[in-house]
């Protein structure tokens, strides 16, 4: 029986990458891969590119420097390394790599890594391998299923894709164009993975998606589901504790979702909704389809049946042909709405991309100004935030140890994490917290009452007779 061999991953950008490095792993299992963290003792290194952040591609090519070396210092051990580029840089720049980075061995697009088993062979036989067509079969019905032990693993919170794609065209994104049009997973198939997942002790499930709230998946007997008669669904597992959803677009929030907000005391109240700018001129120039009075009506919509929500959001800055006055529409729209919590970039065109052609572009200096000036307001609305919980009592999903001997880390429904003194058999357990102080952006309590036993682990195997409809 041979050793395994080793493979380490290393994920760039979105929680769709790290999901999809997690069925990579899954997918070459089978194949006697086992994963390490460390770059010096792998067999094969991936790395799983994202193209959304600033120079993504360049970081890429200098981290390919890096592994050059390490392959090359392998080979003089006696020893064989692969390297191989996923994800959307892999798809948008497939034989720019193969031309620039001769020590790669197999390049795969975001929609087919269920064939690097195959790729891997071909590479082994004719040198090098390159798939970044979109395929025409679906690669959740070709990838295998995780294994209990590493469900297990990987803790109690699990991403779980239901969507992948965008149709909205953006003019500053490369999504349509590396990862394709927008196809929702069937629900059935869904139900199935969280029903694996609760049966092995995960607890807190996040749905993703290029654009989730977007989801238009197979229902039973045919009829299409929203993602909010989805979320219906799987808040009838058992287990399942707590429910989220990332990234939605201000655009496709329904009246199911708003609903299912009201209705499901599991989904949390913490949505990610991007809003990119609060100047109606350079939402248009974005093509984002949406108006800034428009976002406010959504966000209206979900507080009105949920008071406790909170948001958080994405913001670019410095978009071609912004002015001051776009500018302080922004900072205008984020003293309205009030955040616990923001991403804010400054523009980088993207090649290909509608927005890349645009001349009228800001310069650097206010670019690095403005960004300056939206992230302190951003941050002081994040701190008032997590201040307020200081004094009260909340309630924590505990997921590991803390760096801290003795402390064990959680979080709370608006992703806060929050420490205790306590011990490692409170993880897993949803328990109420005494927020006492805060540290930077974590909270620090104290156990609530009594702590109770470990749940017993949900057991289903059979799920058919669970899908109903909604």
């Amino acid at each position: 029986m041979s050793p395994p061999r080793k493979l380490h991953i290393k994920s760039y950008g979105c929680q769709m990458n790290v999901y999809d490095a997690q069925r990579m792993v899954d997918t070459l299992a089978p194949e006697g891969f086992v994963e390490t963290s460390s770059v010096d003792d792998a067999d094969l290194v991936i790395l799983n590119t994202c193209h959304i952040r600033e120079k993504a591609s360049e970081k890429v090519y200098s981290e390919l420097g890096r592994l050059r070396v390490a392959k090359d210092e392998a080979a003089r051990a006696g020893r064989q390394m692969s390297i191989a580029v996923a994800g959307c840089v892999a798809q948008a720049e497939g034989a720019e790599i193969i031309r620039r980075a001769p020590a790669v061995d197999v390049v795969v697009g975001p929609q087919s890594y269920h064939h690097l088993p195959q790729l891997l062979a071909r590479a082994k036989s004719h040198g090098r391998a390159v798939e970044t067509e979109f395929p025409v079969e679906d690669k959740f019905g070709f990838l295998a299923a995780p294994k209990p032990d590493a469900i297990r693993a990987r803790g109690v919170s699990s991403f779980v894709t239901v969507q992948e794609g965008c149709d909205k065209f953006c003019t500053f994104c490369v999504v349509p164009y590396t990862r394709g049009a927008e196809v929702s997973r069937p629900v059935a198939k869904i139900v199935d993975d969280v029903l694996r997942l609760a049966d092995n002790g995960v607890r807190e499930i996040t749905l993703i998606g290029q654009n989730v709230n977007a989801y238009h998946g197979e229902g039973p007997g045919g009829r299409i589901w929203s993602l909010g008669a989805l979320l219906h669904r799987l808040a009838d597992i058992p287990g399942i504790a707590r429910l989220r959803y990332s990234t939605s677009h201000p655009r496709d929030v329904d009246d199911t979702l708003i609903a299912a907000h009201r209705d499901l005391p599991a989904l949390m109240p913490f949505v990610h909704l991007p809003v990119q700018s609060g100047s109606d001129r350079i939402l248009a120039a974005m093509n984002r389809k949406h108006s800034a009075d428009d976002y406010r009506r959504v966000i209206d919509r979900f507080r009105a049946v949920r008071q406790n929500i909170a948001f958080s959001s994405d913001f670019i800055v410095g978009f071609p042909t912004e002015t001051e006055e776009d500018f302080a529409a922004t900072l205008a729209l984020v003293r309205q709405i009030g955040y616990a919590g923001a991403y804010s970039f400054k523009y980088s065109p993207r090649p290909g991309t509608p927005a890349a052609d645009m001349r009228e572009t800001v310069s650097a200096a206010e670019m690095d100004e403005r960004l300056v000036r939206l992230q302190e307001l951003i941050d002081g609305q994040q701190a008032a935030f997590n201040l307020a919980a200081i004094g009260s009592t909340v309630d924590v999903l505990f997921e590991r140890a803390a760096r801290n001997p003795g402390q064990i880390v959680g979080r709370t429904a608006y992703l806060q994490p929050a420490h205790v003194m306590a011990s490692p058999d409170i993880i897993g357990q949803i328990l109420p917290v005494t927020i006492a102080s805060l540290e930077r952006y974590s909270l620090l309590g104290e156990l609530s009452g009594t702590v109770p036993a470990p749940p017993a682990p949900a057991r289903m195997t059979d799920s058919s007779h669970m899908i109903t409809g909604a």
